[in-house]
């Protein structure tokens, strides 16, 4: 998801360094760890485990930074040492500046209270308790008067549409209302980090993404800073604003979701991204080009109509003032101004002849507005500027290049049903059937196939969605 205007450059949340060894020669392994780059190889004598070896990051204020890895990752062990549940063997975890390894056990507590919250994988509430006695239970170990806290723990029920089951017991609600319960219990607290561990790994598919569209509707509105743990790949790129992902202990990328998908930092990675559904993730701005044909509206009808002979295309874009996106003018309403002597472009400006789509738009919502315009579709970003443009063969292209680079991964990190395997299938054998793509930025004459209009969710991956 994009960032949003609330979120901050400054980090909440900061890790340095951070290990965590267990065994009794921990510190022997932790030197070895720290001054020799074969490091791991030179542990196998010491009957050590290695959970987290050297993670570095930093969560900024207002995002949701997601830790995605498989089984024996390390990632619950790495979320458990972010708020003191676990003591690192080395390393510093700083919260708005403050570095929890070094406050006692009393201020650790109240810091807890205070700043960090957590909910977790199996809901964690108390059957004897009520729905809304559990959502304020944190408030009640603070120390709140129970009216007051019965009303804030009241307000988060009504935030994730549970004030109506408030009298109920855990027991008589679904897993999905039971995880909204820990949901609403985290944000009754008011702390403004929250910690999901595997949050809703338990819960079936459909109920899943209910609750993580809940999650994406309260952070639009509440913007808390969140750590999210998963092993799920599909829910770490439609939460994370920049994820994490972790092998054997070490984070071995960070980044956006688009930018791990395009660029992945190895093997691994690739390997583990193979599957995903590329169309989904990337965006109008990864696959846009720079427009050739572009004129200020203030230009005449004769410069339009030189500017579509240089370039060869059937329109031209029209900008106005900063840049901001007008419309287009079409080679025969240039030629029809200039034959009625007309002096001004605005008035044969039009913006039903191009379809207009934002920057941030997924590949998979393009090809019908590709379909649907004679030019290349238009991209503005969000003030309306004119970023570029997406002509029907570079779409179709994108999806046959991305598809032929997870084709070539050949590493296999982890086993086939864990990881998966990257298919095979080249989707721009099919689109090679349909017609033949243009040769110009503006001349797009070809059709797009039936069967990726029809079907916008196509895998870029290969094979059909």
């Amino acid at each position: 998801m994009p960032y949003a205007p609330w979120m901050e450059t400054v980090s909440a949340l900061r890790v340095k360094s951070l290990y965590k060894v267990y065994g009794n020669r921990a510190d022997k392994a932790m030197e070895i760890l720290r001054n020799s780059p074969d490091g791991d190889e030179k542990l196998a004598g010491l009957r050590v485990t290695t959970a987290v070896v050297d993670a570095n990051f930093e969560v900024r204020r207002g995002e949701i930074f997601v830790v995605m890895g498989l089984s024996g990752s390390g990632k619950s062990t790495l979320i458990r040492m972010l708020n003191g549940l676990l003591s690192p063997t080395h390393g510093t975890v700083e919260i708005d500046g403050v570095d929890i390894t070094k406050l006692k056990p009393a201020a650790l507590r109240k810091l807890r209270r205070e700043k960090i919250s957590m909910v977790f994988q199996h809901f964690a509430l108390q059957p004897h308790r009520s729905v809304l006695d559990n959502a304020g239970y944190a408030l009640e170990v603070a120390g709140l008067p129970r009216a007051e806290r019965r009303e804030k723990a009241l307000q988060a029920l009504r935030m994730v549409g549970l004030d109506g089951s408030a009298d109920k017991l855990p027991q008589e609600l679904s897993g999905g209302m039971r995880q909204r319960v820990g949901l609403a219990r985290a944000l009754a607290a008011g702390t403004d980090i929250m910690l999901m561990d595997e949050a809703f790994s338990a819960l079936d598919p459909l109920i899943r993404r209910e609750v993580q569209d809940q999650l994406i509707e309260l952070q639009a509105e509440l913007g808390k800073t969140i750590v999210f743990i998963t092993h799920d790949l599909n829910e770490a790129m439609r939460l994370g604003d920049r994820i994490a992902v972790m092998r054997a202990g070490r984070i071995v990328q960070i980044g956006t979701a688009e930018e791990i998908l395009t660029d992945p930092s190895n093997d691994y990675v690739a390997q583990f991204v193979a599957d995903v559904d590329r169309t989904r993730i990337l965006t109008a701005s990864a696959v846009m080009e720079r427009p050739l044909g572009v004129v200020d509206v203030d230009s005449g009808p004769r410069v339009a109509a030189r500017v579509l002979r240089e370039t060869q295309t059937s329109a031209v874009y029209v900008t106005g003032r900063d840049k901001r996106y007008l419309g287009t003018v079409t080679a025969d309403a240039a030629a029809q101004a200039v034959r009625d002597g007309r002096k001004n472009l605005q008035e044969i400006v039009s913006t039903d002849h191009v379809r207009t789509v934002e920057d941030t738009t997924p590949v998979a919502d393009i090809f019908a507005a590709a379909a649907q315009s004679p030019a290349p579709v238009a991209v503005v970003d969000p003030a309306g500027r004119l970023a570029g443009v997406i002509p029907r063969v570079t779409l179709l292209s994108a999806l046959g290049s991305l598809s032929a680079d997870t084709g070539e991964t050949t590493a296999t990190p982890e086993p086939a049903d864990e990881a998966g395997t990257a298919p095979t299938a080249d989707p721009t054998r099919a689109v090679g059937a349909a017609g033949t793509a243009p040769t110009e930025n503006g001349n797009a004459t070809a059709e797009v196939p039936a069967q990726v209009v029809a079907e916008p969710s196509v895998r870029l991956t290969g094979g059909s969605a």
